[in-house]
């Protein structure tokens, strides 16, 4: 990719970052396209965390960060503004500055998550839904499913401590419909949605019992793994609806690119999210 000085640049930050896959997405998409714009990935530590996002977004040609792990609550502090599902799950992986000089902050995971229940054609209003995890991702999704009226929406997490915090952050949109979980038996829930990192190494224990789910029930497991993870192997063996994370990060790159001024690449890629399915499948 040619880079000049008229080229836009982006940033994502995290500590590490050698893990992070957006720049070979985003920079694919931005040669494909033939956008003037290069994603970069840079280690940042906690204790310069504010100082370097409050003073790079002041470059006029540095058009938004990105942010992974650990920073997505700590930045939380330093926006002026947040989009509802930041402001719920306490968390932001977008930042920009917008046109009156303030950051803004929002929180795509969560968003991504909802449009993927969308495109496997999964509804979330009226229905029970247990999401399992309220970490960082757990956060992010169970404030999306908030924004769409489920009947009940129950957060289980190993330490309940964070469970219940979670639940706390949510009763403003839910009031007694949202309810602590006190185990990851999914009987009774129409969705059921893993967050947490079980699945990730060989031999993890099964983030829930699949033999209690409902036979008519769905679920969905956020960790992204190319081939199928133990969870979505048990329920085939028995014949659930289960559906891998893939898609939760398919459906929030338009939403990004539109967040970070890109409206036109946002509009191609969201009438045919084929090719963003293919490149993270293949890589």
């Amino acid at each position: 990719m040619p880079i000049t000085g008229a080229t836009r640049v982006f940033i994502v930050i995290g500590d590490p970052v050698v893990q992070v896959r957006a720049p070979e997405i985003y920079n694919h998409l931005f040669q494909r396209h033939g956008v003037d714009a290069v994603l970069v990935p840079m280690q940042v530590s906690a204790a310069h965390l504010a100082g370097f996002v409050r003073q790079t977004l002041h470059a006029h040609n540095v058009g938004g960060i990105w942010a992974t792990i650990p920073h997505k609550p700590a930045l939380l502090p330093l926006m002026a503004r947040l989009d509802p599902v930041a402001q719920v799950a306490g968390a932001v992986n977008m930042v920009r500055r917008a046109a009156d000089g303030e950051l803004e902050g929002a929180l795509f995971d969560g968003l991504g998550f909802v449009h993927g229940l969308d495109h496997f054609g999964l509804a979330v209003a009226a229905r029970r839904v247990l999401v399992v995890g309220a970490g960082g991702g757990g956060r992010a999704v169970a404030a999306a499913i908030a924004q769409r009226g489920p009947a009940c929406l129950a957060i289980y997490n190993r330490s309940a401590a964070r469970a219940a915090d979670l639940v706390q952050r949510l009763k403003p949109l839910l009031g007694d419909a949202v309810v602590l979980a006190e185990h990851s038996d999914g009987a009774g829930y129409h969705l059921v949605v893993n967050c947490t990192s079980q699945g990730l190494k060989a031999g993890d224990a099964l983030p829930l019992d699949v033999a209690s789910l409902d036979a008519d029930a769905a679920v969905v497991d956020i960790i992204m793994s190319r081939t199928p993870t133990p969870l979505l192997q048990a329920c085939a063996a028995r014949g659930i609806k289960a559906y891998p994370g893939f898609e939760m990060l398919v459906q929030q790159v338009p939403l990004v690119l539109d967040f970070v001024g890109l409206p036109e690449l946002a509009l191609t890629l969201k009438h045919d999210l084929s090719e963003l399915r293919g490149l993270l499948m293949l890589r």
